[in-house]
C-alpha cells in the first residue's frame, strides 16, 4: 500500500508539563505510524524478523512539530510512500482537531531500512517488494576519529561551544538483540540537552521555578551513520550552532563509539530549541531569550566545553 491512515494518541509518560506532549513522544507516534503502515502493507515488523531475518529499522527521522499536542489528544496519521533509491522513504502526517477544524500537528520524514540479521537462524529470502531496502549493515561511510592518548570528551568539545556526555547503552535502548535503536538516539536528545542547559545553569527546574519558562522543540532530526551495540560506551556532544534573533536556537547533536583507539560516528542529528512561558494549565507562548538564557547558550557563562559521564 502506498497510503496508510491511523488514529494513535500520545503515551501518558511524554506529559511531563501541564498536559503538553514532548518532541520525543511526538516522534513516537510517527513510528508508531510507520510500523502500522508495514504491518497495512502486509510487512508487520514482528513477522519480518521471524519468519525473514529482517531487522525493521528508522534510520533517518526528520520531525517538524506545528501544533502542541495534549495528552488526551487523537491524532490521525497519514503515511505515504515516497519513491527512491536506498531506504524505504515515508512522510507521515499526523492531524489533530481544534476548535472545530482539523489541524495540521506534525510533518516527518521517515528513511526505513531492513537490515539483516546476523545470528545464524535459518530465514526465508526476503519479499521482492522489500529487496531494495535490504541492507547487511545500516551506514558505515563516517570518517573515524583518531583518539591517541586523547581524553574522548575533551577531543570531541576542544574549542566549540558543546557539551559532551559519555553513557553505556542499556539494553532497553536496544532492539533486535544488538542494536541502539531510534527510540535510544531520541532518549539521548533529549538527555543531552537537559544535561547541556543544566551545565550551564539554566536547568529546565531553575527556569521553571523562577520564570515559569518551559522547554519547546519545534523541530529535530536524527540520521544514523553507523550501528552502536549494546553495552557500547556512546560518546554524545551538543554543538551550538546557532540563535536565531534570541527566539529559538539550532544545536547538532553527534554520537560516536570508541573502537581500536578511533572513534565511529553511528548518529548525527540536529535540534531547534525554544522556551515558552506557561499561561494556564492549558495555554503557553513563545518567548525570548533574556540575557542570562543568552549568555548561557552562546557560551558567554562559564567554560565553553562541560562534560558528564554516567
Amino acid at each position: 500500500m502506498t497510503t496508510t491512515t491511523v488514529s494513535l494518541r500520545p503515551r501518558y509518560e511524554g506529559s511531563n508539563i501541564c498536559t503538553w506532549i514532548g518532541f520525543k513522544h511526538v516522534n513516537y507516534m510517527v513510528e508508531e505510524a510507520v510500523l502500522d503502515h508495514l504491518r497495512q502493507s502486509g510487512f508487520p515488523a514482528g513477522q519480518l524478523y521471524e519468519r525473514h531475518g529482517l531487522c525493521t529499522d528508522i534510520t533517518d527521522l526528520d520531525t517538524k512539530i506545528l501544533t502542541a499536542f495534549h495528552i488526551d489528544d487523537l491524532a490521525q496519521a497519514t503515511v505515504k510512500r515516497v519513491d527512491g533509491e536506498g531506504p524505504l522513504k515515508l512522510v507521515v502526517e499526523l492531524t489533530v482537531e481544534r476548535d472545530g477544524k482539523t489541524v495540521k500537528a506534525v510533518k516527518s520524514k521517515v528513511s526505513v531500512s531492513f537490515r539483516l540479521d546476523p545470528h545464524g537462524f535459518d530465514a526465508v529470502p526476503p519479499p521482492a517488494a522489500l529487496e531494495p531496502h535490504v541492507v547487511t549493515h545500516i551506514g558505515g561511510a563516517a570518517e573515524p576519529v583518531v583518539v591517541g592518548d586523547a581524553d574522548p570528551l575533551d577531543l570531541l568539545t576542544a574549542g566549540r561551544n558543546a557539551f559532551a556526555w559519555a553513557w553505556r547503552m542499556p539494553y532497553f535502548y536496544c532492539h533486535f538483540t544488538e542494536r541502539v535503536q531510534m527510540s535510544g538516539y531520541l532518549r539521548q536528545l533529549e538527555e543531552i540537552l537537559d544535561l547541556f542547559v543544566a551545565d550551564r545553569g539554566v536547568s529546565i527546574k531553575k527556569l521553571l521555578d523562577e520564570q515559569n519558562w518551559i522547554p519547546v522543540v519545534p523541530h529535530s532530526r536524527i540520521t544514523f551513520t553507523d550501528e552502536a551495540r549494546m553495552e557500547e560506551t556512546l560518546y554524545t556532544v551538543f554543538t551550538v550552532e546557532e540563535v536565531f534573533k534570541r527566539f529559538t536556537f539550532t544545536a547538532r547533536m553527534d554520537c560516536y563509539v570508541l573502537r581500536e583507539g578511533k572513534l565511529v560516528q553511528t548518529a548525527t542529528g540536529r535540534i531547534t530549541h525554544g522556551w515558552a512561558v506557561i499561561e494556564n494549565r492549558k495555554d503557553w507562548s513563545l518567548v525570548n531569550f533574556d540575557d542570562r538564557l543568552t549568555d548561557a547558550i552562546t557560551g558567554k557563562a562559564g567554560s565553553l566545553a562541560g562534560r558528564g559521564v554516567s
